[in-house]
């Protein structure tokens, strides 16, 4: 079971875009109708736009915003979101599972906070590795990354995932004084 997460965010943007605009036209019709001043006066836009050449420096400016937040829109929408929810090996009944992205670094992340010797653990998950940078009060670390690197070895035989993860440890140790 894979999960990507929803592209919510450039959807609303450019809904919200499309629905101010289409709301001045909207009041801008309906006070021309009622024989008020318009917000947006078609006739002062269209007299505009007519003097406007195609070699004129805000059609350059405009062409180029749009064709910036369409490849941004394009990009959001053909290139993969990294994943909420992560597979898990399937066992004998070919049950599809998984586990959430932050369930599984909060479970790597106790299992290496709970190494004699380590004061601070942060992990961060990359699409094949694991980073854990863990900090500690020791002054001579020495052995500390093997066992932190044995703690997660460990939970990740118990968590299962479908393709297991390459770790990388870095143990930080107060400096010398």
């Amino acid at each position: 079971m894979k999960r990507r997460p929803r592209r919510s965010v450039p959807a609303a943007l450019t809904a919200l875009a499309l629905l101010a605009a289409a709301v001045v036209v909207a009041v801008s019709a309906i006070q021309t109708l009622l024989g008020e001043q318009p917000w947006l006066s078609y006739d002062t836009a269209a007299r505009t736009l007519h003097d406007l050449q195609w070699t004129d420096l805000p059609v350059a400016i405009a062409g180029l915003v749009v064709a910036v937040l369409g490849l941004v829109l394009l990009l959001a929408a053909i290139l993969p979101g990294a994943l909420t929810v992560l597979p898990l090996k399937a066992n004998a009944d070919d049950v599809d599972a998984g586990v959430c992205r932050r369930s599984y670094l909060s479970t790597l992340r106790a299992a290496a906070s709970t190494v004699d010797g380590v004061a601070h653990a942060k992990l961060k998950l990359h699409r094949r590795t694991v980073a854990a940078v863990v900090r500690t009060d020791r002054a001579k670390p020495d052995g500390l990354d093997g066992a932190v690197r044995s703690a997660l070895t460990e939970r990740l035989e118990q968590i299962q995932p479908a393709t297991p993860p390459k770790l990388k440890v870095v143990v930080k140790a107060p400096r010398s004084r």
